[in-house]
């Protein structure tokens, strides 16, 4: 048995109760923590709060060669713990057909998601998101456009994009890293962003939104990670009217 547990947004509070009482009866526990993290804890609080052992997996374990979980999991019941909502990301909706595969019986407990969580702190519509996209650090001189691309698409079709923001072992990307890369990539591509909305550690108590142009965005400070980034279309007045209130549009 394979069970994929969401662990929510922030700290140890937030996963479901169903979760934790699946984490206490499994034989062995794994994290995931490159597609997200909880920058609210550690592993090893998280390890004494659960009651259990928790071995943190490479990107390599899960994507490449993921034997070591599946193994065990046709002769036990693992836990596979992920930040957030565990089917958000495509790498955890392929381990889960590759243990159908081999006849392994999974359940899924889903846990909040940053995904529905930026509507809330921002007063975006959820039915006007387009197509996300992620935003990797440049490595030497290779800077992929594509992010500026699913932007620009968004945008001529009037929809908000969701910009998820670079997670590494010894760094995250911060906003004004963001907003940095995205000008960059969007002077290149032959247009203009003319407003952001930055959120800083959604779920927690004293998460930080603001909205603005990429100057603003620059000059504020948004505190520790995690961060992520909405490129808005047009605004309906509503939406307008929510970031004033709460984000300092």
């Amino acid at each position: 048995m394979l069970s994929f547990v969401g662990l929510g947004l922030y700290d140890l509070g937030d996963i479901p109760v169903k979760g934790l009482d699946c984490i206490r009866k499994a034989d062995h526990v794994f994290l995931e923590s490159y597609t997200s993290r909880l920058s609210g804890t550690s592993v090893d609080d998280m390890a004494r709060f659960y009651g259990r052992e928790i071995r943190v997996l490479s990107r390599e374990q899960v994507e490449v060669d993921p034997d070591l979980v599946l193994g065990l999991a046709e002769e036990f019941h693992v836990v596979f713990l992920t930040g957030g909502d565990p089917m958000v990301s495509t790498t955890h909706i392929d381990l889960r057909m590759r243990a159908s595969r081999r006849g392994i019986a999974t359940t899924i407990i889903h846990a909040s998601s940053i995904s529905t969580a930026v509507c809330g702190l921002s007063g975006l519509q959820n039915y006007r998101f387009g197509k996300s996209c992620s935003l990797p650090y440049p490595h030497r001189s290779w800077m992929p456009l594509t992010p500026a691309e699913v932007i620009r698409e968004n945008r001529e079709r009037d929809l908000h994009t969701l910009v998820y923001l670079d997670i590494q072992e010894d760094r995250c990307m911060t906003i004004p890293e963001a907003v940095d890369l995205l000008e960059t990539m969007a002077g290149k591509s032959g247009f203009s962003i003319p407003l952001y909305v930055g959120i800083a550690r959604a779920g927690s108590e004293s998460p930080v939104v603001a909205a603005g142009d990429a100057g603003r965005m620059k000059g504020t400070d948004f505190g520790p990670p995690l961060h992520i980034l909405i490129i808005p279309a047009a605004l309906h007045v509503m939406e307008r009217e929510y970031l004033e209130m709460f984000a300092g549009l």
